[in-house]
């Protein structure tokens, strides 16, 4: 079913953000203007021939935050993550200027600057218990390295309740959590549920779903501080909420709010979507060349709480847009439609 404006309770005015959290270092930033003050806008790139290349590059990119992988995310088998490759991580986020104090992300009052994304191998909700014993074991692993680099931020998908209720997939995320809680107790990282397109038993594809199972998990746990959320664009419109016009997105964030409230919100995945809303289909798509109305996300990314928070591309990067690189071309767009949202077009 897909969820439209009218099913939900309009929301607040759309205010700016007075941190801009946009590198304006290097020739490709320059040439992008800097009138109003800009969310965070990043991307997912390649850490191929090391991590650190993938600030190095973001940077190159005129981009504010960035997100990785710390291992092969489609392999159980963790290689050692060794001191050069920590130290050299360190050293491009600091030249980068992304370097945040050492404390916990959730007694950082900054911009979080880096993400990492867990592998999507990862099931915490499987009723296999082999599988489900994996999952925590390559979870603490993946927590344990984000923490070693000083990532502040993991997000990872729910998982998939397969051949069991959805009720007893939660029970068993909320049961992994208890574990990894424990096992990662020194560690400074949020781990962030993934709002998913809600696909068969796939959890998450609902707003009253993530709520009841980050309740859950913090009522097992008591450590509400080590968990957030992160809301992709492209699968909530996947999962039904039809980001469809501005207003449509005001009462999107009327919604959340409600079910899980927004300051547990502390990463956004910025994409567009080749599918229509209520689709269940996951399938990114350039900003503006998809089935989301482009002045959602402006709407979205101008928002006073969600525009402070790392903006994360996941779009195409192959070839160009308008003869410029994906990432740049899809980075000035966002730019473009915030721009125009906070200027009340």
């Amino acid at each position: 079913m897909t969820i439209s404006a009218h099913d939900v309770e309009p929301g607040s005015e759309h205010g700016t953000c007075d941190e801009s959290g946009l590198n304006v270092g290097g020739a490709a930033a320059s040439k992008i203007a800097t009138k109003v003050a800009f969310p965070c806008i990043g991307s997912h790139l390649s850490v191929a021939g090391g991590m650190h290349l993938a600030v190095n590059e973001a940077v190159r990119l005129g981009l504010g935050c960035v997100q990785v992988f710390t291992k092969n995310q489609q392999q159980w088998r963790v290689p050692e993550l060794g001191a050069d490759s920590i130290v050299a991580w360190k050293r491009a986020m600091h030249t980068a200027g992304w370097s945040g104090p050492e404390v916990p992300a959730w007694e950082d009052g900054g911009m979080q600057r880096s993400v990492s994304h867990a592998s999507y191998l990862i099931n915490l909700a499987s009723p296999n218990d082999e599988l489900w014993r994996k999952s925590i074991e390559l979870m603490v692993c993946e927590i344990t390295r984000c923490d070693a680099l000083g990532i502040g931020l993991l997000v990872h998908h729910p998982g998939s309740s397969t051949t069991s209720p959805k009720a007893d997939g939660i029970e068993r995320i909320a049961a992994a959590y208890v574990e990894l809680i424990k096992r990662t107790k020194h560690c400074r990282v949020v781990s962030c549920l993934e709002a998913t397109v809600g696909a068969g038993a796939t959890i998450g594809g609902s707003f009253e779903e993530l709520g009841t199972l980050r309740q859950r998990i913090v009522e097992l746990t008591g450590a509400g501080q080590r968990l957030g959320l992160c809301i992709d664009t492209c699968h909530i419109h996947a999962a039904g909420y039809a980001m469809d016009s501005a207003v449509a997105v005001g009462g999107i964030i009327a919604a959340m709010d409600r079910e899980f409230g927004l300051e547990h919100i502390r990463c956004l995945h910025i994409n567009d979507s080749k599918m229509p809303a209520g689709s269940r289909k996951d399938r990114h798509e350039h900003i503006g060349l998809g089935t989301i109305a482009p002045e959602a996300f402006g709407a979205l990314l101008a928002h006073p709480i969600l525009g402070r928070l790392p903006a994360i591309m996941e779009t195409p990067k192959e070839g160009e847009l308008g003869g410029l690189e994906c990432d740049l071309a899809n980075s000035a767009k966002l730019r473009e439609l915030v721009t125009g949202a906070m200027s009340g077009q």
